[in-house]
């Protein structure tokens, strides 16, 4: 059993961002939840990035019982608007229960991708955290060459009891450590497989099991064998038996302490063979 906490179904069968998913995207997608749930992933968290991404999360929540929500704006959809699309996020959460909502994000920054607004995506993950407190929901965390920017806000809210996941850690192993001693998840996905990434390899050796997540971030960043091509949970199994390898743990195990990780951090259950 594994559990995808970090993937967006909807993007899978979307040609462009920012599009409502309809009945002929389902279609396709209910194929895909085939191939998911055959590969023995058993639970998928899909991840609002910007206010149609969410509303497209909460659809599939409410189609699939092995899919779960998030709301969130990703720092590089954090427009002049960013504020008015905050104001939708929260009408979801007004039925956080009925929407299958699990978290908040995924949220950050993000001074890769040009041009951007440093005080902008600070204001807006800031407003995300604060919503994550104010639901007791776990936050989603985006960060891209902003370690100690990131970790600087983080801090400030920790003795509040925030809690969450750095999603797609690719980071220096001082900012692991630093997010495992408040408590926080690791996030890792198919990138591990990439030959560039040693350091990566090297520092999620030192992640205690109890702390790490499996995620995807489908359909981006494949594993290595899928480079260049669609990314899917489906693959969870050819990059967390790698790293059960990295670590000398049985794969059984890590199948199933993974799972469990996740299952807490977002306090979802799902059972093996859930339609």
């Amino acid at each position: 059993m594994f559990f995808d906490t970090h993937c967006h179904l909807d993007m899978m069968v979307l040609k462009e961002e920012h599009q409502l998913l309809c009945e002929e995207h389902f279609t396709e997608l209910d194929r895909i939840m085939g191939v998911i749930r055959n590969a023995g992933v058993t639970g998928v968290i899909n991840i609002g990035a910007c206010v149609a991404g969410t509303q497209n999360s909460v659809a599939l929540a409410h189609r699939y019982k092995d899919v779960f929500a998030t709301v969130g704006i990703h720092p590089c959809d954090c427009s002049s608007t960013w504020l008015d699309d905050v104001r939708s996020l929260k009408k979801f959460l007004q039925e956080i229960e009925e929407n299958k909502i699990v978290g908040i994000g995924e949220t950050g920054f993000d001074f890769f991708h040009q041009p951007f607004d440093k005080k902008r995506q600070e204001a807006a993950f800031r407003l995300h955290v604060e919503l994550a407190l104010e639901h007791k929901l776990p936050v989603i965390v985006h960060s891209r060459d902003a370690n100690d920017q990131t970790l600087t806000v983080l801090q400030e809210y920790v003795k509040d009891g925030l809690r969450g996941v750095l999603h797609c850690f690719s980071h220096p192993a001082y900012v692991a450590e630093q997010a495992l001693s408040w408590g926080f998840y690791i996030g890792i996905g198919g990138y591990i497989t990439y030959p560039k990434n040693n350091e990566l390899r090297n520092t999620v050796k030192n992640i205690p099991l109890d702390r790490l997540l499996l995620e995807t971030d489908a359909p981006f960043l494949p594993p290595q064998q899928f480079r260049g091509k669609q990314n899917s949970p489906a693959y969870i199994p050819l990059f967390a038996h790698m790293i059960a390898d990295m670590k000398g743990i049985q794969h059984e195990d890590f199948e199933r302490v993974t799972t469990e990780n996740a299952q807490r951090l977002f306090d979802v259950m799902v059972e093996k063979g859930s339609v």
